[in-house]
């Protein structure tokens, strides 16, 4: 192991004068000069739009993850929840191994032997009629957005060119240009117009201020919301606000998309959140954890009425429906189910939350703690002069526990659904030790 070590400023060299006030302060830790070097190379040869922990992960197992100096971390971001069955899992490892060595990629010109057996199993596994298998998250969302609006012309109804689609305040699902048109982050959206029209927003958990915007529009299409917005702060809606949107998108004829890339497969302690609610979204959409982190894969879900509005040539993807990420998914699914990992998210989530509600009774740094399941997030009380959340992050690292903040002073909490009792009470220990360290 290198026992040299930098500060990441210097690692970072010119760079780092850009950092802004928060990152600053995090510049006062070390990494080894083995890290730096791959660090360094990033920074002089790609593009600048990620400001990442500075660790340098070479291998992964289960919860844990190594350095490229051999130090062992737990992981609490789980790739933005895309590795919930646990990194490099054995079964889903061997589904893809095996699919790569006989077919991998037909395009959507020819069919596959493999593709019409994924689509019968995810329809029946979700309740849907029809599947269209994507890529990515954001890809999800985009053909999601565009089935809605094909369903308001062709059975709604809505005047051509007139549909209208409805987020909510504090949404994200992506970067593509329709995503950062439907956000609030000026990070995001800033300097990258014009922007996507027909789009509008309303504030999240407000079921009265959605009734009113359903009820003053006829042109709506859908209203596409996360059961729990991750990104921005881990938001836990109030007990019934899905259930409600249901009913008033039902009542006024509007889709009712359910983004589920973040907190649906297990991750919230059900296999989907909205299943909290009782409820069956219009349009589902799937990504991250439906391949295990193996292979980019998502899915949009919905009923025939819906998906058969599109035709052929009106969507499609050279890469959406592939056998390997087909193989991939079947298995990753099996596995949240077999290792009954939305029921392990449940009991932990509970046990966590508790003990942390507990500790911050007496914790000045440490103002709250919310989520389901295995997704939380933990509020730092933001100090003039004082450690903030990205220097408990970098305190994490140097324990040993990798977590990033995702709104401010806001850190979310999100491991790998195969961690054991034992694995997240040493986790919050840490977490604990982290706090105390920065009181």
């Amino acid at each position: 192991m290198h026992r040299s070590v930098v500060r990441v400023d210097q690692m970072l060299g010119k760079a780092a004068k850009g950092l802004r006030g928060r990152e600053i302060v995090a510049l006062k830790h070390t990494t080894s000069a083995k890290s730096a070097e791959f660090i360094a190379r990033e920074d002089q040869y790609g593009a600048h739009n990620y400001h990442p922990l500075p660790v340098v992960i070479k291998e992964a197992k289960g919860v844990h993850m190594w350095d490229v100096d051999g130090k062992q971390y737990y992981d609490f971001l789980s790739a933005y929840s895309a590795v919930n069955q646990g990194h490099c899992h054995p079964r889903i490892l061997d589904a893809l191994t095996k699919q790569a060595s006989k077919l991998t990629l037909t395009s959507r010109a020819f069919y596959n032997d493999v593709l019409g057996g994924y689509e019968e199993f995810v329809t029946k596994f979700f309740g849907y009629d029809r599947v269209l298998p994507m890529n990515t998250g954001v890809e999800g969302g985009e053909t999601a957005i565009k089935l809605a609006r094909r369903w308001a012309y062709d059975v709604k109804g809505v005047p051509e060119n007139q549909a209208k689609v409805i987020f909510a305040h504090g949404n994200f699902w992506g970067r593509t240009m329709s995503a950062i048109s439907a956000s609030d982050d000026s990070d995001a959206y800033g300097g990258f117009g014009p922007y996507m029209p027909g789009f509008d927003k309303v504030p999240y958990n407000d079921i009265e201020a959605l009734r009113k915007k359903l009820e003053s529009d006829k042109n709506i299409a859908a209203f596409m919301v996360e059961p729990i917005q991750g990104e921005a702060g881990v938001v836990v809606p109030s007990e019934g606000y899905l259930r409600q949107v249901s009913e008033l998108c039902k009542k006024h004829n509007v889709l009712f998309i359910a983004d589920e890339v973040q907190t649906g497969l297990a991750r919230t302690g059900k296999m989907l959140a909205v299943n909290y609610d009782n409820v069956k979204p219009d349009i589902l959409i799937l990504g991250k954890a439906l391949s295990g982190g193996m292979y980019p894969v998502s899915a949009v879900l919905t009923s025939d009425e819906v998906m058969l509005t599109i035709k052929p040539g009106q969507h499609g993807s050279t890469y959406g429906g592939n056998p390997l990420g087909c193989m991939v998914a079947i298995e990753a699914l099996k596995v949240l189910v077999d290792e009954k990992m939305a029921e392990n998210a449940f009991e932990l989530g509970n046990e966590f939350r508790a003990d942390m509600n507990n500790y911050i009774k007496t914790s000045s740094v440490c103002t709250g703690v919310r989520g389901r399941g295995l997704l939380n997030a933990i509020i730092i009380n933001e100090r003039e002069g004082k450690p903030n959340a990205w220097d408990l992050c970098m305190t994490l690292r140097d324990k040993g526990l990798l977590a990033k903040p995702t709104h401010g002073n806001i850190i979310r909490l999100a491991p790998p659904l195969c961690i054991t009792k034992e694995e997240m009470q040493d986790c919050t220990r840490i977490l604990k030790e982290g706090l105390a360290a920065i009181e």
